[in-house]
């Protein structure tokens, strides 16, 4: 499926409200983003508890969930920020990479809106928006850099040069950095979500104990892959698991040993990618940019090459309709609109982006 067409508009706005929806996957974000004050009133409703039992996402029950907070939501960040319909000059909704059924729900509640209010839309590129998220901080991050999004089913390195203007030169060719972390909380007994647990026993573990490989370092180029590191991991766990058992400090020797070797695979892929883009700014974003450890480590990388990291903060790490609303904002601002049609792209190239 290609992705939306766009259409310029008969001019662009000098200032604009925009709102903005993100329903791609677990969590509802709605936000108001306005060109000349910024971030106006956000709200975010996360399912963790819905899916929890299940040990992961379930796609019909994601779908419901959007469909019951959508619209409340709504209401609610417009009267925090005491704002009408007629207030609104844009809507921005994720149109993808995501859950179809989700993305189908939020694309459908933005362009009725659109219609009701008599304003454009636009269908905003997940990955997009959370490469942008650092550009909500006050200490934002200035074009040219490069972008480290690490974020759900995503492991990409991208050459930034401006808005639409992205070269993806590294990502991963199997599992994703979350999606591993998500498959070792499994493992270990650990709740969904699993990264954040994973990160957090790793903190009790015994450095030394344990040191896993670190994938696809020992040769050239910049791509991941992560399913050989869970694979190891997971003998592991057997190798130490008597009578169906593991002990505790054992399952935090193994959570540290995993970390250390995500966290060393993506320092040595950025390093080798600040060399290869003669960039010496770095970005990262994505769930997995809130791990205290990638921070640190990363930050160590960036000094020693004479670079800079930023990061957004952390409720801007996980899926947020603040990302959304900026993102939409700054296309819509360019001119750029929906045609007529009706989008949801569960794949979508973040290279077929067209630049501002």
């Amino acid at each position: 499926m290609m992705p939306p067409l766009k259409f310029p508009l008969t001019g662009s706005s000098a200032r604009m409200i925009v709102l903005g929806i993100e329903t791609s996957c677990d969590e509802t974000g709605i936000a108001l983003y306005s060109s000349e004050s910024g971030l106006l009133a956000e709200v975010l409703y996360s399912q963790i508890d819905l899916h929890q039992k299940y040990g992961g996402v379930v796609p019909e029950l994601a779908s419901r969930d959007h469909i019951r907070k959508t619209l409340p939501l709504i209401r609610e960040v417009m009267a925090k920020a005491h704002l009408k319909g007629a207030d609104i000059n844009g809507i921005a909704y994720t149109a993808g990479p995501g859950l179809s059924g989700a993305l189908l729900v939020g694309a459908a509640i933005a362009r009725s809106l659109g219609m009701t209010w008599n304003i454009p839309t636009i269908g905003v590129h997940h990955m997009e928006g959370h490469l942008l998220a650092p550009q909500l901080e006050k200490n934002a991050p200035q074009f040219p850099f490069v972008a480290l999004l690490v974020s759900g089913g995503h492991t990409q390195l991208v050459a930034v040069e401006g808005i639409g203007r992205y070269k993806v030169i590294g990502e991963s060719l199997d599992d994703a950095a979350g999606e591993a972390f998500d498959k070792v909380a499994k493992m270990l007994g650990l709740p969904y979500p699993g990264g954040p647990h994973v990160a957090k026993l790793a903190q009790k573990g015994t450095p030394g104990r344990f040191v896993f490989p670190r994938p696809m370092t020992n040769r050239p180029g910049l791509d991941f892959s992560f399913s050989g590191l869970k694979t190891f991991t997971l003998n592991t766990v057997q190798e130490h698991t008597k009578d169906i058992v593991i002990d505790e400090q054992t399952k935090a020797d193994i959570a540290h040993a995993f970390q250390e070797a995500v966290v060393a695979t993506m320092v040595i892929k950025c390093r080798r990618a600040f060399k290869a883009t003669g960039m010496k700014t770095l970005v990262i974003a994505g769930g997995v940019s809130a791990n205290t450890r990638l921070r640190e480590e990363l930050s160590i990388m960036a000094a020693s090459e004479k670079g800079e990291l930023y990061y957004p903060q952390l409720k801007y790490c996980t899926d947020n309709g603040a990302m959304i609303a900026y993102a939409g904002c700054q296309r819509l601002m360019a001119g750029q609109s929906d045609d007529l049609g009706f989008y949801a792209l569960p794949r979508w190239n973040l290279e077929s982006l067209p630049a501002l």
